[in-house]
């Protein structure tokens, strides 16, 4: 099928992919357990598999060469860190304290409705990392350039999600679980990133690269698909047996994730950046490492906890979410100029 026909109608096949996820977790709840099981250091070993198909065929496209000429070009950098480590841990605090503890309190418990505040707090302080290669592609955004934007992300995550989490949790003893953070950066992130540059520097022909790169693209789409047909697999059990309670988290969730995205993008659009820049640059503060989220949520209050589940409901929520704004990004030439 071709790649176009895949791309337009992708909204389709994640609304099927989604419902044949909680049909198959809901029915055969042995193979989402047996699927959850897949996984070492806290990351599930089927996703990463999917992972990989879907940003390997994109960082095929990274001139290794170039990635020094990023720092002309500071602007979107510095936008990009500033929102996600300093605007995007506050706002998401904000939202889950105005809807959890506050609109939707009469039908959520005090001590349930601090846990899914914790959650929530979790997911904002947690950047999101291989995902943003994905979103990146989408909005055809500028290859070399978002792979920096992720390192920069990675290398402050190591030293500023502890004191921050810390912080905003008021607590003090947030335990990093530094294996599944660099289990997750190590397989998201490096292993695909040293396949693709071996593969420039063996292939070393960019005709031969870039028609490799055109035939694997179809793959990317179909592992995207696949990666949210297993999420809703592994996690039926959960929506279906809280439906309210995921309905409840979500709204907020998604509030934040189009505020933290119109906030970049205006920032983008008054700095002069282009779309190139601005609109991964946009994504990247609107998404999630919702990895290390629920392994620090299930590490502080338990695996059956408000805050566990409402780092779910972020994962579930992540895909459509992010492209819907990605189809923003394509459609929107003011917020967006080229």
């Amino acid at each position: 099928m071709p790649l176009g026909l895949f791309e337009r109608y992708l909204s389709i096949w994640i609304s099927l992919a989604i419902a044949a996820g909680v049909l198959l977790g809901a029915t055969v709840p042995q193979l989402a357990s047996g699927i959850a099981a897949f996984e070492i250091a806290g990351i599930n070993l089927l996703i990463a598999l999917l992972i990989w198909g879907m940003i390997f065929p994109m960082l095929l496209a990274v001139d290794f060469s170039a990635i020094s000429s990023v720092r002309q070009q500071p602007r979107a950098l510095v936008v990009t860190v500033i929102v996600n480590w300093l605007i995007k841990p506050l706002t998401m605090t904000a939202m889950a304290w105005l809807f959890i503890r506050g609109l939707f309190s009469p039908w959520i418990p005090a001590a349930m409705g601090q846990e899914y505040v914790a959650g929530m707090i979790l997911l904002g302080v947690a950047p999101c990392t291989a995902m943003v290669f994905v979103w990146s592609r989408l909005s055809d955004g500028d290859a070399n350039y978002t792979l920096v934007q992720v390192a920069v992300n990675d290398l402050i995550m190591v030293f500023a999600f502890a004191p921050i989490a810390s912080l905003l949790l008021g607590v003090s003893d947030v335990l990093v679980p530094w294996d599944t953070m660099l289990a997750a950066v190590g397989v998201f992130v490096v292993i695909p990133l040293v396949a693709a540059w071996l593969t420039q520097v063996l292939w070393r022909n960019p005709t031969r690269i870039q028609r490799l790169e055109e035939r694997f693209k179809p793959l990317s789409i179909a592992a995207l698909i696949g990666t949210v047909l297993v999420l809703f697999t592994v996690q039926a059990e959960a929506l279906l047996a809280n439906p309210l309670a995921m309905v409840l988290i979500a709204i907020p969730l998604i509030l934040q994730t189009y505020l933290i995205f119109g906030i970049t993008a205006q920032w983008m659009r008054l700095w002069g950046q282009p779309k190139a820049l601005a609109a991964p640059g946009a994504l990247i503060g609107a998404s999630n490492f919702f990895e290390l989220a629920v392994a620090v949520a299930i590490s502080l209050f338990g695996l059956n906890s408000g805050a566990a589940l409402a780092t779910v409901v972020g994962v579930l929520v992540e895909v459509p979410v992010m492209l819907s704004l990605v189809a923003i990004a394509n459609r929107n030439k003011t917020l967006f100029p080229a």
